[in-house]
């Protein structure tokens, strides 16, 4: 699930960069530059209209002895010239060019980080703890003094962070478990997924088994099939016993058998939980 979750992530941000990419192109095929500086600057460059004022008229001076190399009145011309001011980079702000490649690099860097985290978590080693690593159970007598009831009856023991039921083992170990380190101290450890569909199979007290609510499989107190759709037994994992007397269940080792052909355990012991038995 974690995996579909990450590719639909990784699919979105690949067509975001995409679109983005189009449509910063297609918005800078043509640039102009008058997007870029500011309408006050853009009023300042207009052309200036050149304006002639003609001299108002005076009145006829009386008439003076004319004196030799005196000019005569010529009109007066204002012109204004326009004035050109330049605009840095950082007051014509952030072209849209720009932002799209930005924006672009900013969608490909995300990107490559989640990626990287998550091939980073993929690949970290699990030093200890945690489903997939060696989970200390606890002591063993502890375990089966919990397992075991004052009538003969069994309770599992139901280890949360190794997702495993701790039960006892048989009196004599099936041949298909020889060699497989699939007991240890007295005690075998069940992980608690249906070989069916990998529901969770809780376990009934009456009948003594484990039985899959989902799709009617069952069990014997040992993980043995029993009935259902279920293809074989219930999966273990290999088990040891440390100097100080403690179970270690060794979670990324599990151990695959096919259907028992004889229980070790009699099951059902009782009425079953989920409806009567073949």
């Amino acid at each position: 699930m974690t995996d579909l979750v990450l590719l639909g992530v990784a699919l979105v941000a690949i067509a975001a960069a995409a679109a983005a990419f189009v449509v910063g192109w297609r918005r800078s095929e043509k640039p102009d530059w008058r997007d870029n500086v500011d309408a006050e600057t853009l009023e300042a460059d207009r052309p200036v209209e050149i304006v002639t004022r003609e001299p108002e008229p005076e009145p006829e001076p009386e008439p003076e002895p004319e004196e030799e190399g005196e000019p005569a009145p010529v009109a007066v011309t204002v012109a204004t010239v326009p004035t050109a001011i330049e605009v840095t980079p950082e007051e014509a702000g952030v072209t849209r060019r720009r932002f799209f490649n930005r924006a672009i690099l900013a969608t490909f860097g995300t990107f490559s980080a989640v990626l990287g985290l998550d091939f980073l978590a993929f690949t970290w080693p699990r030093i200890s703890g945690g489903f997939g690593s060696d989970v200390n159970a606890g002591l063993v007598q502890d375990l089966l003094a919990q397992a075991v009831n004052a009538d003969g009856s069994v309770t599992p023991v139901f280890v949360p962070e190794a997702r495993a039921y701790v039960v006892p083992a048989p009196p004599v170990i099936s041949e298909e478990y020889a060699g497989k380190k699939v007991d240890a101290g007295g005690v075998m450890a069940l992980w608690q997924r249906c070989v069916h569909l990998g529901c969770r199979v809780p376990w009934c007290q009456p009948s003594q088994g484990f039985e899959c609510p989902c799709h009617g499989s069952k069990y014997n107190s040992v993980g043995e099939y029993f009935a259902g759709p279920a293809p074989r037994n219930l999966d273990r994992f290999v088990v040891a016993v440390n100097d100080l007397d403690e179970l270690i269940i060794s979670t990324g080792a599990v151990i695959e058998t096919p259907r028992a052909l004889q229980a070790s355990v009699k099951y059902p012991q009782g009425p079953s939980c989920i409806g009567g038995t073949a």
